[in-house]
Order: C-alpha cells, then sequence, then structure tokens
C-alpha cells in the first residue's frame, strides 16, 4: 500500500492515511486501501484494536479536489460513494473490534465524517473539524447527515454544514462531538495507551456491545448513505459546485450564483 500505512503492534492496528502533502486528502486508491485494510483487520485474529490516524499535519482534508478539477471527466459521485466512500462508514460500524479516530489536525469534509463515525474519537488540542461541503456547493457525505445531528443536535449540525465553520477540538468536546481532547505534547501517547488498553480489555463483549448500539443508533445509516449519494450526485451537476472546485483549485473565493 502507498496511501495507508498500516503498522500492528500489541495487538493493535495503526491505519495511517499517508498523503501528508495534500493534508491526506483522499484519492481513489487510497479508498480502496483503506477498504483493505479494515477487511484485514476484521479478519485477523491477533488485532483487537483499531487506530485510523493521519501522516504529518493533518487528519484528512477529505476529497482530493483535484480529481474534480477536469470539467470534461466529472467526478461520478453516485458511484464514488456507493464503491469507496460508503464502504468504509459501514465497514468501521461492521468491525468486530473499536475502532479509533486519532485526530492529528485538521479534520475536513469526508475526513471529518469519517473520524466521527469511529467508535472514540480523540483529537490533539491544535486540531479542527470542518465540514467544508457547502464551501464548494455540496451536500455534506460520509455519514455526516446521519451522525453529525446525533452527536450534536439538529440546530447546530445544520449551522455546521451551512456555514462550514473551523471548530476547534477544544469546543468540539464541549459540546460532546468527540469523546476527549489531548494536548499537542502528549497525544501520541496518550492515543497509544487508549488504544493498547483496548486491545486488551474483553474483545468479543466490545464486539456485541457495538452490535447493539449499531441496533440502537445506526439502524437505517445504509438507507441514509444512499440518500447522501443522491444528493451528491444531484449537487454535482450544479454550476454552484463546479465554480467551488474552480475558485478552490485557484486559491480564490467563490462566486456563487444559485444555479
Amino acid at each position: 500500500m502507498d496511501s495507508i500505512i498500516v503498522k500492528k503492534e500489541k495487538s493493535v492496528a495503526y491505519l495511517t492515511l499517508n498523503r501528508p502533502q495534500v493534508f491526506n486528502s483522499m484519492h481513489t486508491a487510497m479508498r480502496k486501501e483503506l477498504i483493505l485494510a479494515l477487511d484485514d483487520c476484521q479478519t485477523d485474529p491477533s488485532v483487537r484494536a483499531v487506530c485510523i490516524t493521519g501522516e504529518g499535519r493533518a487528519f484528512c482534508a477529505g476529497q482530493d479536489l483535484t480529481e474534480a478539477g477536469d470539467p470534461d471527466k466529472p467526478i461520478p459521485f453516485k458511484e464514488v460513494l456507493n464503491d469507496e466512500y460508503n464502504p468504509i462508514i459501514l465497514k468501521i460500524r461492521a468491525l468486530e473490534k473499536p475502532v479509533v479516530a486519532a485526530v492529528n489536525g485538521v479534520a475536513a469534509g469526508a475526513g471529518a465524517n469519517i473520524a466521527l463515525v469511529c467508535d472514540i474519537v480523540v483529537a490533539i488540542e491544535s486540531a479542527s473539524f470542518v465540514q467544508a461541503f457547502s464551501k464548494i456547493g455540496l451536500v455534506p457525505d460520509c455519514s455526516g447527515t446521519w451522525i453529525l445531528p446525533r452527536l450534536v443536535g439538529f440546530g447546530r449540525a445544520s449551522a455546521l454544514m451551512f456555514l462550514g465553520e473551523k471548530l476547534i477540538a477544544k469546543d468540539a468536546e464541549a459540546m460532546g462531538m468527540i469523546y476527549k481532547c489531548i494536548p499537542d505534547a502528549s497525544f501520541k501517547n496518550e492515543v497509544t495507551n487508549l488504544c493498547e488498553s483496548l486491545a486488551q480489555m474483553p474483545t468479543k463483549g466490545f464486539a456485541l456491545t457495538k452490535k447493539a448500539l449499531n441496533a440502537s443508533f445506526f439502524d437505517g445509516l445504509a438507507a441514509q448513505l444512499a440518500v447522501e449519494a443522491e444528493c451528491q450526485s444531484l449537487a454535482g451537476q450544479t454550476e454552484d459546485y463546479t465554480e467551488g472546485v474552480k475558485a478552490f483549485i485557484e486559491k480564490r473565493r467563490p462566486i456563487f450564483k444559485g444555479q
């Protein structure tokens, strides 16, 4: 694998998103490698806990928009979501082992929602979360419209999605979006200690607890992912989306026309 670093140590599988030069933004290869890595974690009996984190200064900046830079080759959103992004979300929830998101920097767009759907989310104090979709005229996906309202409430979720404001880790902890905000100096040690502790606890019991939590909290998630894919496909056909991507690549403020 080139886009994911997999390290297994003391019964913990550390899956590190490894495109630091672009803030670990996701392209096709990374998504497919993450799916394979999650499958491996499920079937490897030596793995009893999983940690997803990012290399460098970011956790994941979401979709790599350079894939959307060619107007003659638009991203087939429904296909990409149904075949690549949504399986990541569903595999995290189905994995019969605890999954920790160790958010080591900015988590934006799809990157934020992949983190939030994990079992335990911890973030370095300097990290931030951004529902960046509105910046380019798109719809929150990767379970964002499902998970965020359930974590922070309908009103806050709507505001975060519409305004696309950066939320610092301390505020994310205060509103119940994440489990814990950790000082930068102790982040790596605390993440390691947390994951190693989980790996020594009753894994089968965790699997059953996760099954019960999924039944109470995540039933209907697959249907919601399908709704997101449909809405994203429609959003990807708008003039505002084309302008948003063009402005992002040209490093300027987009001029949206509501079309």
